[in-house]
This record gives C-alpha cells, structure tokens and sequence, in this order.
C-alpha cells in the first residue's frame, strides 16, 4: 500500500526557511566530533526530518559527509541510511552513531589518564616506524607539523592497548580531531604540552557527547535500528544491497551534494601555508589515494563544468530509483555562477524525475520561493574572483514524481 504523501503548507516551508538560515554554531549529540568541510546545520536537517518523514521512516544521505543527516534521523526515530564515495565520511559517521560498553567508556578514561601524559617527541622512531609511512603523511615533515607527526604516531600506536575496535575507533577520532586542530590551516606552533592537554579534554567531552546521543536514543521508547552506512559512488546507490536486494525504498532524502564550480578540501588538511596533507586518513585508518576532482564531480577548472554535470545527472538517476514515488529530496549546495549553474542543475532534477516544490508565502522567501543564505566561515575556493556566488547556499526541495 503506498504511503500518503505528507501536506505541505507555508508554516513548513517558513520552519525549514528559519533553520536552514540559522547562524549559531554547531552544536549538540556527536556533530562535533570532527569539523567536515561544508557541512550543513543539525537544525536544518532535524526539522527537515521533522517535516518531511514520520517516526520509523527511511532517512537517506547519499552524500553524507560528517554525517549530519545520519545522526539527526537516528535521534528523532527514523531508520537511517548513509552512503559515500569517500572512506574517511564512512568511519566518521560509524564512530558518531556507535554506542560504547561501559567497558570500553572506562578503558578510554584510562587511556586518557595513562597514555595521553606519556605521549613525547622522545618515543624511539623504532617503535613508530610501521605508522611513518611517507605517503601517508606527505607535508608533515615542514616546520610546523613534524613534532606532532611524531606525537600523533605515538597516540595511534598505543590504542591497541584498548578492549574493542569501537574502543579503537572512537579513540582515532579523538585524535583526529585534535590534530586538526593542530595542524590544519594553523599559522603557529602547536606544543607537545598543548597538544595532550587539547586530546585528553577532546575525548572527555566526546564522551560526554555520546552519552547525550545515547539518551536521545534512549528517550524514544522504542528500539532504533543502527544507521546503514555504505562506502560508495552514489551513482552506484541503487546496486548497493540495502537497495537493490530488500526492495526497500527511502521515505526522504536530506543531504549536500558537491558544489559545481567550487573547491573544497573534503580529504585533505592544509599546513604550513597551505601544502596538503592527506593526514586525516593515516590517523582514520582508512584508504585514499584520489584527487579532489574525485570528490568534487569534476575539476573546477574545467570549461563549462560538463564532467560535474553529466556525474550529477547519473548520481540523481541513481538516487531517484531508491526512492518511492512521492518522496522528497531536500537539498543544500552552493554555486560558482548561479545564474548558468542552477537552471542547469534544475534540469537535471527534472530529468531525473523530480519536480520542484513551490510553496507561497510572505515570509524568508525570494520570488523563486526558493531558500538563500550566506555560508559562515566559508573555507572553500570557487572558480570566480571574490566572494559573492560561492559564498551563498540554495535549499531546494524536489519530490520524486
């Protein structure tokens, strides 16, 4: 039997205009594990999942990034789905929705009383060197990054120490995240001091957050499945198994796809004045090896973007038929050249089978009753001079017809 189509009203699209305009900082459950690049607000993703689905439908993410999404869906009772190209979104949002033992909460306190002190630039290169890989670690021998290379060595070495591969993981993620901290687009010196001091004071409010995102879980009454997260090209999404062997389809689609016409760094740091390092992924544990043309559909530099264009169409054909008819896809990106790249990305959902929603209203609308706003701390590079186009964001809300 299919399932009715939700009504839609200006008081839903004005609630989804308020949040997806909101310009406090993230915060809350485990969204601030690590800072993705170009992730969008758990305010606007929970009150799309609020507007948009029902208790015990299927959220899905096909991009999805930090995970965002995935944690928002989880918390307010829906089945969650999340795929994506890049392994390092994978392990992210595994790490952000896995519960812990209580075993493995106090084997990290005392990782974090024990290990996290002993942590030194000292640590004999012998014992380190099956975790020194050059390629790996490429741009962490300049000025500003050697000595935390070596420490951030030493911190992964010792996680073996801890009872479980969740244990490990959460663990590695507290070290990424301080090591970014330390090293991505800093323009001084991190001390070994500051270093250990930021990692045990990082894993404590980890901790923490998890604990509010387990009590999330906890306070619907009801079991909630763990997310499906699938390391993927979405193009492929409906090949994946999830999809094509259940039969199942997705109730609503909220996500971020890349951004035509703009760089963003999704799989690298940048260091000492801007060298790239792919050091997120040594620390993660997990496979890289591709270019930012990979994550982005297509170099920016290319004429007329056609390489962006013609993946974006297979990757929305692909999305369309793991979706029922009726559901919708909200979507926030941003454009070099809004003015050829919109109509062109317009086209492109309708030719995947969807149609623009219009809603009518007075209220945080333009004439297209589309939703515009200006990205905070913009930390990505568009193929025009300034920063006009690529620093503003479009929701655009489609149904699968």
């Amino acid at each position: 039997m299919r399932k009715k189509s939700l009504a839609l009203s200006n008081h839903t699209f004005e609630g989804l205009a308020k949040s997806a305009l909101d310009r406090n900082r993230i915060v809350g459950l485990t969204h601030n594990f690590y800072r993705y690049p170009a992730r969008f607000s758990p305010t606007f993703a929970s009150t799309a999942i609020k507007f948009f689905s029902k208790p015990g439908d299927i959220v899905l993410d096909p991009y999805m990034g930090g995970g965002t999404t995935i944690v928002e869906a989880i918390v307010a009772g829906r089945q969650a789905i999340g795929t994506d190209l890049n392994s390092l979104s994978v392990f992210l949002t595994k790490v952000k929705t896995t519960k812990l033992t209580s075993h493995d909460k106090k084997s990290l306190c005392s990782w974090a009383e024990k290990v996290i002190p002993q942590l030194s630039y000292r640590q004999p290169r012998e014992d380190l060197k099956h975790l020194l890989f050059d390629f790996k670690t490429k741009n962490l021998t300049l000025s500003r990054a050697r000595y935390i290379k070596k420490v951030v060595a030493g911190a992964l070495h010792f996680i073996d120490s801890l009872p479980s591969q969740n244990a490990k993981d959460f663990a590695r993620c507290a070290i990424l995240k301080t090591s970014q901290w330390a090293l991505d687009g800093r323009k001084t010196h991190t001390s070994l001091t500051q270093f250990r001091h930021k990692l045990k004071q990082n894993l404590y409010e980890m901790l923490e957050q998890l604990y509010e995102f387990e009590c999330a879980i906890n306070s619907q009454g009801f079991e909630i499945k763990p997310p499906k997260l699938i390391e993927t090209d979405a193009s492929l999404i409906d090949k994946v198994q999830v999809f094509a062997k259940s039969g199942i389809k997705a109730d609503l689609v909220v996500t971020s796809p890349p951004y035509p016409g703009l760089h963003i760094l999704y799989h690298r740091w940048q260091v000492d004045g801007r060298r790239e390092t792919p050091a997120p992924y040594w620390i993660a544990g997990c496979q890289d090896g591709q270019g930012d043309s990979f994550y982005n559909f297509g170099s920016r530099h290319q004429p007329g973007l056609h390489s962006y264009f013609e993946t974006s169409l297979l990757t929305l054909k692909a999305i369309r038929r793991v979706m029922r008819r009726g559901a919708y896809i909200i979507q926030m990106l941003s454009f070099s050249n809004p003015e050829n790249h919109l109509p062109r990305y317009l086209t492109n959902m309708e030719n995947a089978d969807f149609k623009e929603t219009k809603f009518y209203s007075d209220k945080l609308t333009r004439p297209t009753n589309r939703i515009w706003r200006i990205i905070p701390n913009r930390k990505w590079h568009a193929n025009l001079k300034g920063n006009t186009s690529g620093s503003r964001e479009v929701v655009l809300i489609h149904r699968a017809v």
